[in-house]
């Protein structure tokens, strides 16, 4: 697929739910088949920075925090047919930019994840372990 003309990003919070679940469905992640919870935690995230081509939403990522010491970035996913063109640097770039004073910058990453977010800046966080509870079955 030929790259887009023209990428726009945005931090708007209205976006259509088919674009949200096509994108979600394109990664294979386990929040597409919860629609109503995908859209309440973008509307109950602190940043949400999304890519679009004309209508077509092609990255997405979003932050919560406690607005001072620490920011969490849950979500960060380009549309696999847009991969590797810049689209999800820019929107970590974006992200990470807003909270540059904050003491903490925490992610999850795995797989080809790792080395993307290496080249953002990220580092393994010394000997600690990802831990959580999960209902998803993507990993």
């Amino acid at each position: 697929m030929a790259p887009p003309a023209t990428i726009k990003y945005s931090e708007r919070r209205n976006i259509p739910l088919r674009e949200l679940i096509r994108l979600y469905r394109a990664n294979a992640w386990s929040s597409a088949h919860k629609p109503v919870q995908l859209r309440t935690a973008l509307r109950n995230a602190d940043t949400v920075v999304s890519a679009w081509s004309d209508a077509a939403l092609l990255g997405l990522g979003y932050a919560i925090s406690d607005g001072a010491l620490v920011v969490y970035y849950p979500h960060l996913l380009v549309h696999p047919d847009h991969q590797g063109r810049g689209i999800g640097s820019e929107l970590v770039r974006r992200l990470t930019a807003k909270y540059r004073d904050f003491h903490q910058h925490v992610l999850i990453a795995d797989g080809r994840a790792i080395e993307f977010y290496e080249k953002c800046g990220f580092t393994r966080a010394g000997r600690t372990e990802p831990m959580w509870v999960y209902a998803g079955d993507d990993h």
